[in-house]
């Protein structure tokens, strides 16, 4: 995130650039076999065509082979849709020089560096969202990416040479890389495909949403936390003897969590210490079931983390050059299929999934503190209307967190059960993990709305639990104090503070300000302050 987000400088090192030479000179020399006219076998992607065109027939010239490249990148730079996000972009870019580094893929290092030196000189390819499959990688996408970094070995035409961003507008490649001084390479053989073929979009998407996502996970805790709190809910269900008797990681961690997050309040009810007053000492689900409901996200995302770590630092394009296999094996370029993007489209999915819950559970909180039978005293729609029925309070916002909700379950559904054959059925069963990362993303910033919604009731909520019963911010945990301390002190969208409101008010400055500090990480951040 330090590079994408962060705009880091990051470098090719001596043992990468090593690491690349073998495959590279193996290539070379089978282009001066060309060059002096030696019968050179079909290889595939480097002599030959591609997909059901493989070992129809072998070039005879290195310009053929050349050629082979460029035609690639213009023929699959053919996507529709909004343009990506530009951190999206940007990953795929430090992803796809990643890859190249690992030393497999036969290209030159002017490759993965001219990709690095657009990260620097911040060049923005457009980028259509529509268009991979997440098998043979994400062709179409990164095309168009390679479209803007590249150029044929002739006459060089503006509209051949793709879309990019140069401060805020968009122009063609050629413009936007001559403004930012980066020289576009000519493709030599083999690298048209190395640039193309990969899992850098899918992977890029995955990995972005896995770091909001658990950013997002821990500051759920905390306003989930704090809805408790202004409930007055049990501390029965977050006793640790009840999760180490099940075992779950997450689980006994989530609930290790709430409790250091309730530490100090005055209105929970029963702990491992204290028998609980109220009988029976059982709040709903939404509330009671938050270690099990969260605790089975965070082990979900700790196994997302992993695929991702590992997809994001692996060679996926496909053939892969191994020069030292056995002597006995001359053919060192070996066609597999590390491009299919099954584990980023199972990773995504499995993220989406449990995101989604983060904000199913969290709706169902917002609907307890908005209900007056429900919420144990509270005023109905968490406002303390002069006049009641002339003030809708937080009513609304519980109708946003359902709508986003409900939108996520549908973007839920796992995009890699789904594979429609390609390329004369060639390409027979696909991933579709470009399409889960895009979905993924999208539950990730539904449900950041929805937090922040809970962000915004909760902090309500507390005020009005504290007025009800005499006591001052004192009796508040001292997490829940910084968290209101925190949003009390921020301002809104439209510049007022966001304060506790006591008639109707315009709310969606409120919910943007609110969302803001939920994925900015601020939440989690005054909290990690206060209690470490």
């Amino acid at each position: 995130m330090s590079v994408v987000r962060g705009r880091e400088l990051v470098s090719i090192s001596p043992a990468a650039i090593e690491a690349m030479q073998a495959s590279e000179q193996w290539v070379s020399a089978i282009m001066d076999d060309m060059r002096d006219g030696k019968e050179v076998a079909a290889i595939y992607s480097i002599n030959t065509g591609f997909g059901s065109l493989a070992g129809r027939q072998a070039f005879d010239t290195v310009e053929d082979a050349s050629e082979l490249s460029r035609r690639l990148i213009i023929s699959n730079a053919s996507g529709v849709g909004r343009p990506l996000d530009e951190e999206v972009v940007r990953g795929s870019m430090l992803v796809r020089a990643v890859s190249l580094t690992r030393g497999y893929s036969a290209v030159r290092r002017v490759v993965p560096e001219t990709l690095l030196t657009m990260l620097e000189k911040g060049v923005f390819p457009a980028v259509p969202e529509f268009g991979s499959l997440g098998a043979s990688g994400d062709l179409i996408p990164l095309a168009h990416l390679a479209i803007v970094m590249t150029r044929p070995a002739g006459e060089d035409v503006a509209v051949d040479s793709g879309e990019a961003y140069l401060d805020g507008r968009l122009v063609d490649g050629i413009t936007a890389m001559q403004a930012a001084g980066i020289e576009r390479i000519v493709l030599g053989p083999k690298e048209g495909l190395a640039l193309a073929n990969g899992t850098s979009f899918s992977a890029a998407q995955a990995a972005l949403a896995l770091a909001d996502a658990e950013n997002l996970l821990e500051t759920a805790q905390i306003t989930a936390a704090m809805s408790i709190e202004a409930l007055t809910g049990f501390g029965d269900a977050f006793i640790p003897q009840i999760h180490q008797a099940r075992g779950h990681a997450g689980q006994i961690e989530v609930a290790a969590r709430i409790r250091e997050l309730l530490a100090g309040s005055e209105f929970i009810d029963g702990s491992e210490e204290q028998d609980p007053v109220r009988q029976p000492p059982q709040d709903a689900y939404s509330l009671r079931c938050t270690p099990q409901v969260l605790g089975a996200v965070k082990d979900t995302l700790r196994f997302v983390r992993g695929i991702v770590e590992t997809e994001i630092n692996a060679a996926t394009d496909n053939p892969l050059i191994f020069p030292d296999l056995p002597a006995s094996r001359t053919l060192k370029a070996v066609s597999g299929g590390n491009f299919h993007a099954e584990y980023v489209g199972f990773a995504s999915d499995f993220l989406s999934i449990a995101v989604t819950e983060i904000g199913s559970i969290a709706e169902r909180r917002l609907f307890r503190l908005d209900d007056g039978t429900l919420n144990r005293g509270l005023p109905d729609m968490l406002i303390a209307s002069e006049k009641v029925g002339l003030d809708c309070g937080y009513m609304l916002p519980q109708y946003l967190a359902a709508a986003l909700v409900s939108d996520c379950k549908t973007l839920a559904h796992p995009d890699s059960v789904d594979s429609i054959p390609t390329c004369a059925n060639q390409e027979d069963h696909v991933s579709m993990a470009n399409n889960a990362g895009r979905h993924a993303r999208q539950i990730v910033s539904n449900i950041e709305n929805v937090i922040g919604i809970e962000l915004l009731m909760s902090a309500q909520a507390l005020e009005l639990r504290l007025t009800a019963a005499g006591k001052d911010v004192s009796a508040l945990s001292p997490s829940s104090r910084a968290v209101l301390e925190l949003l009390r002190s921020h301002r809104s969208a439209d510049g007022r503070l966001i304060d506790h409101i006591t008639q109707d008010t315009v709310l969606y400055p409120r919910v943007r300000a609110a969302v803001e500090l939920v994925h900015s990480g601020a939440v989690a951040d005054v909290v990690r302050s206060t209690l470490n």
